[in-house]
């Protein structure tokens, strides 16, 4: 486990997000999702982020992103949609214009997810396992 450190803090915050394309179409083809990895990279790392893993299918993609505890994930997570929707838009203008009428390409919801290195069981019992002062 890679721990980061920042001015006062020690941290390893990691989200898992899913962006799916608006009305769930089948847009995305490998020269797009390549394009859509380099969009993220750069975002992420404008945000003191780094994209760990990235993955997708024809209709969604998934990130897992470890962040900074002063980053706001729903910023995070709204700016990367918005760069990317733009910036996709705009290099795949031809293939995504005969599909969408109006200047979208993620819907409007996301999900998102918490992940780390140890399971929610794991970290209950370190809690339970406590030594509890003695009154």
């Amino acid at each position: 486990m890679t721990l980061n450190k920042g001015f006062r803090n020690v941290y390893d915050l990691n989200i898992h997000l899913v962006l799916v394309t608006k009305y769930r179409k089948k847009v995305i083809d490998k020269l797009m999702l390549a394009r859509l990895k380099e969009i993220f990279e750069s975002t992420c790392t404008k945000w003191r982020s780094d994209l760990r893993e990235f993955n997708g299918e024809s209709d969604h993609v998934h990130l897992l992103i470890n962040y900074p505890p002063d980053v706001e994930v729903s910023k995070l997570v709204n700016n990367l949609k918005t760069v990317s929707s733009r910036l996709i838009r705009k290099d795949f203008a031809s293939e995504l214009n005969q599909v969408y009428f109006k200047p979208v390409f993620w819907t409007g919801s996301y999900f998102v997810a918490s992940s780390g290195g140890v399971t929610l069981e794991q970290l209950k019992q370190y809690v339970e396992n406590q030594n509890s002062p003695i009154c």
